[in-house]
């Protein structure tokens, strides 16, 4: 069996419920319109067509987009060698879907990892307790409305967060410019506005010479 053998037989058995997307440097996805049915699907997906093992489910947040989430699932065959991605959605105001520990045991730290940094539940989980920020954290801090910097929080006793005083430094990714490269943290100098990272952006030959590479750390010294 292929991967595209698989999503075609995910369509025939759940029809509307699943829509093929196309195929992506030989990678296979579908999506599943209805999360609510996503463990019948995962469980279809084990049992008839093989996939034996859940590689990862990671989530999106689709912010200022809705449904807000996606949720991602992984899926490959160790037996047939086949990869597949079943997609689905889940709006902010829901927030939650089937657990499908049930399918496979390894979901279970995924999705208390994706509960602890996103907020979105998943019923029937067993366990479901953040698995990295402490109970009683009161924020999810991979939301994109979630600052860079963080936020201050305290649990007497417990643990504590502050601000970090990295805010706007050099591993921030910049928002806009004219490229990738532009906003690539490695190559941002915080010193210089906008124009000066663009400018030193074009004089990338003069960066290796001055630096040895072309993603030079900070201001040109010129060799004499």
């Amino acid at each position: 069996m292929t991967s595209p053998e698989a999503a075609k037989k995910l369509q025939a058995k759940f029809g509307d419920l699943i829509s093929e997307l196309p195929e992506f440097r030989g990678e296979f996805s579908v999506t599943l319109s209805d999360a609510d049915k996503i463990a019948d699907v995962c469980l279809y997906a084990k049992s008839d067509l093989d996939f034996n093992y859940l590689v990862d489910i990671t989530s999106i947040d689709n912010y200022g987009d809705d449904p807000r989430w996606t949720i991602v699932y992984h899926l490959r065959g160790l037996r047939h060698g086949c990869e597949l991605r079943i997609k689905t959605g889940v709006s902010e105001e829901k927030s939650k879907l089937p657990s499908v520990v049930s399918v496979w045991p390894t979901a279970n730290w995924h999705e208390r990892e994706i509960y602890d940094m996103m907020g979105i539940h998943f019923q029937g989980h067993p366990d479901p307790r953040r698995i990295l920020m402490w109970d009683g954290y009161p924020y999810f801090p991979l939301r994109k409305d979630f600052p860079l910097a963080g936020k201050e929080s305290e649990l007497p006793g417990v643990a504590f967060t502050e601000v970090t005083p990295m805010m706007g430094g050099p591993f921030v990714t910049v928002a806009g410019g004219n490229s990738a490269m532009a906003r690539e943290p490695r190559i941002r100098i915080p010193e210089t506005d906008a124009l000066e990272t663009m400018g030193r952006l074009e004089r990338r030959k003069e960066i290796q010479e001055a630096h040895g590479h072309p993603k030079g750390p900070g201001p040109i010294e010129r060799k004499s």
